[in-house]
């Protein structure tokens, strides 16, 4: 059993004077996920590294998964702590541990150290050829492979000396709350769930606003929905989402414009919603799993159309990918199943036959002239009854 867990972050290394901004926050959502889990933790800082202590019965397994959907880390490994690190101490106790892990010492290896305590009376290269020669001695049977061994027996040396032979890979990207919040506008497709999962990735706090259109949308359609912000949320966090009535909105829209400007202007009128959503919520912009070319609407017209009537950022982490990479995503994050259950949203039941691919931005606008008042009064009443669902911690 571990005793704790060294935990390692790339992209955070980099920063300048306010790195310490980016390691609390860090820190912070370590802390935060593990409280959800069986276990006593505590988390510290070290240099360059987070240090997590456990402390009485936990579940590995769960910490490790756990500790992969943190935004921010780049490796998760399982540490021996060796509170004693003189020299003498810290070779018996490697020993130990290669012992204790491996009922056979026949693999090849190689030893690997990092040396934080400059005091220290070995440099990290001396590390590795003192403790793979005290290896070679106490193992017989073991050899050394410098270029592809078997095993990697990694020695750190700190305010304490850790020992580990295993990295979990982590997710990679920003700690949660770095980069600010945005609303994602969250369909029940393939899409917008990675859309969400990507954008926090970079360190971007989501809430989410959902548009269904009774009898048109089942209550089955919106609990899928709810169901993917559920599943998003073990990585993003709390999810406030939004469920708006649009069912008013759309049948105007459908009954007062060109048929084949209908997805475009119906698209409109939801980033309108979702704006006013946004700014109520300190966003600081939106987000969509929009994706050029893969549907009429996405074209890079129709794309031009509906940020015309945005007048903060529109966000969209999918716009390159192929719609294989996105699925292989879905599927990682656990998503795309629960994505491909047969209940249609709003925009798939009111698309029509032939949708304008390179909508005319005069065209749409007069269009929307013939709109009236009458949809303002709508989309006043839309706001006004909005659902507010709660979704993760």
């Amino acid at each position: 059993m571990a005793q704790g867990f060294l935990l390692k972050y790339a992209e955070i290394g980099v920063k300048g004077k306010n790195r310490y901004k980016f390691e609390d926050a860090l820190c912070n959502q370590i802390r935060l996920r593990l409280s959800e889990i069986d276990g006593e933790f505590t988390v510290e800082k070290e240099s360059g590294r987070v240090f997590v202590q456990a402390d009485g019965d936990f579940d590995f397994d769960e910490v490790i998964e756990t500790l992969q959907r943190v935004f921010g880390l780049a490796g998760i490994s399982p540490v021996e702590v060796i509170e004693d690190k003189s020299w003498d101490n810290v070779t018996k106790a490697v020993g130990d541990f290669v012992e204790k892990q491996y009922a056979k010492c026949d693999f090849s290896f190689k030893v690997k150290s990092k040396r934080s305590d400059k005091h220290y009376p070995y440099t990290s290269p001396e590390v590795c050829v003192e403790m793979g020669g005290y290896l070679l001695e106490r193992f017989p049977e073991l050899s050394v492979d410098v270029h592809n061994p078997d095993v990697y027996i990694w020695v750190e040396i700190r305010e304490k000396a850790y020992v580990y032979s295993k990295v979990y890979k982590g997710i990679g990207g920003m700690p949660l709350g770095t980069a600010g919040k945005a609303m994602l506008l969250l369909s029940g497709g393939i899409d917008s769930p990675v859309a969400g999962y990507m954008i926090s990735k970079r360190g971007v706090w989501i809430d989410a606003v959902y548009f269904h259109a009774p009898p048109y949308t089942s209550e089955r359609a919106k609990q899928k929905v709810v169901d993917l912000a559920k599943l998003v949320s073990k990585y993003t966090g709390k999810i406030r989402l939004h469920v708006v009535n649009f069912t008013d909105i759309q049948m105007y829209i459908y009954e007062q414009c060109p048929h084949e400007e209908l997805t475009i202007i119906m698209r409109r009128y939801m980033m309108r919603i979702a704006q006013h959503l946004a700014k109520e919520n300190g966003c600081l912009g939106l987000v969509t799993g929009e994706s050029i070319g893969q549907v009429a609407s996405q074209t890079m017209q129709s794309l031009a159309a509906t940020n015309e009537v945005c007048d903060i950022p529109v966000y969209r982490p999918l716009i390159a990918f192929d719609k294989q990479d996105i699925v292989d995503i879905s599927e990682k994050i656990g998503t795309y199943e629960t994505s491909i259950q047969p209940y249609e949203d709003c925009c798939t039941i009111f698309v029509a036959k032939h949708p304008v691919t390179k909508p005319n931005l005069k065209a749409i606008n007069k269009s929307e002239e013939n709109l009236t008042e009458k949809i303002d009064e709508m989309v006043k009443e839309a706001l006004d009854t909005i659902e507010i669902i709660e979704i993760g911690k």
